[in-house]
């Protein structure tokens, strides 16, 4: 499992940044979108990233620095997957997306060589701002399906403040909601515990054949020995291997509510628009700062707490007399996590980064 940083900008893209989209490329080839801004297809083509390899993508709001690059992408993504009746892109977001996606395709007259489907989550009522009723209130997608789209499903949150949004044999993706101007999620990602080790020296003692009962045992299935014993699978099977966890929060000034769905993240992507002296404004914008992200790394007891989305004043090499060094976000995030004890590591994300997610030790 790999993560890609494609854009870590907040707002507008710049020389050395573009906005927010990171990929998740798994053992398999296959790769996922988390957001999609203005510019992400040309960072795809700077990266190891084949879009033909997208099959998912989730938007975590609808701001244009996290969303406007996706009708782009998706024509793009046509080019490249060539008439493949087998393939549909699955788009996963806030309510509002499918009417963004379908109206843009449609207005556009822009036909694709594939199937998709945008799956929406339905905001509780706390994430809406209080001037969300001055604008206007149609935002589901109406009139016919674009030629290419498949219906969707509705997707909302369990009493717990959770949206299970897919759920296979190797991975699970929840959302939960973060605070910002208008309706915002974060995602988890996290794959399925992998079987223990086989005491095979066991397995010989009871004379239990290699092959297809090997498999089956590893499954976690019971199986009938030749002596007509029911084996039980944790009589030969070493502790589960915990599998890797993937949190990438959405723009927020609060984040506390995925506390629980993040617990024990061995990545967390969380915003850092604004340096700690800032924080007040940075709430009143929706966003965070350094000391905000590094208490939720804390609180969630997580590895590896990775900084993104900021803002355009931090400068990777300062020129200016004025310039101010990105390099003050990563310290005021490990002062922060030093200060509490907690071991969790800090990086700053960099556009075109790329890095393994290694397996838990436990």
């Amino acid at each position: 499992m790999h993560i890609i940083c494609l854009g870590t900008a907040s707002c507008y893209p710049t020389s050395t940044r573009s906005v927010s989209c990171t990929a998740v490329r798994f053992e398999d080839g296959n790769v996922w979108l988390f957001d999609c801004g203005e510019g992400s297809q040309v960072q795809l083509q700077k990266s190891p990233v084949r879009p033909s390899r997208i099959s998912k993508v989730f938007i975590t709001h609808m701001h244009g620095d996290h969303a406007f690059g996706l009708p782009g992408l998706m024509c793009t993504v046509g080019n490249m997957v060539p008439d493949r009746e087998d393939f549909t892109l699955e788009i996963y977001g806030p309510q509002g997306l499918r009417r963004f996606i379908r109206e843009t395709l449609i207005l556009s007259r822009s036909a694709l060589t594939y199937d998709y489907v945008v799956h929406e989550l339905i905001p509780i009522e706390e994430q809406y701002p209080e001037d969300w009723n001055d604008w206007p209130e149609v935002i589901e997608a109406t009139g016919s399906l674009h030629p290419q789209e498949k219906p969707g499903r509705t997707i909302t949150a369990d009493s717990d403040f959770t949206w299970n949004v897919l759920d296979n044999q190797k991975v699970s993706v929840k959302a939960g909601p973060v605070k910002h101007s208008i309706p915002s999620f974060g995602f988890v990602v996290a794959e399925q515990d992998l079987p223990g080790k086989l005491d095979v020296q066991r397995l010989r003692q009871l004379e239990v054949p290699p092959g297809p009962m090997y498999a089956l045992i590893k499954k976690g299935e019971a199986v009938t020995l030749p002596s007509g014993e029911v084996l039980d699978p944790s009589e030969v099977l070493g502790p589960p291997k915990r599998g890797r966890k993937i949190t990438v929060l959405g723009d927020t000034c609060d984040s506390s509510k995925m506390e629980g769905i993040a617990k024990c993240s061995d990545v967390v992507l969380h915003e850092a628009t604004l340096d700690n002296s800032m924080e007040e404004k940075a709430e009143d914008l929706g966003h965070s700062t350094p000391r905000m992200a590094a208490r939720f790394a804390e609180k969630t007891n997580s590895t590896l707490l990775m900084l993104y989305h900021f803002s355009q004043r931090y400068k990777a090499t300062p020129v200016d007399k004025g310039d101010v060094s990105v390099e003050i976000l990563l310290k005021e995030a490990e002062e922060e996590l030093s200060s509490s004890g907690c071991s969790c590591k800090v990086r700053l994300a960099e556009d075109l980064m790329e890095f393994a997610v290694p397996r838990p030790s436990n």
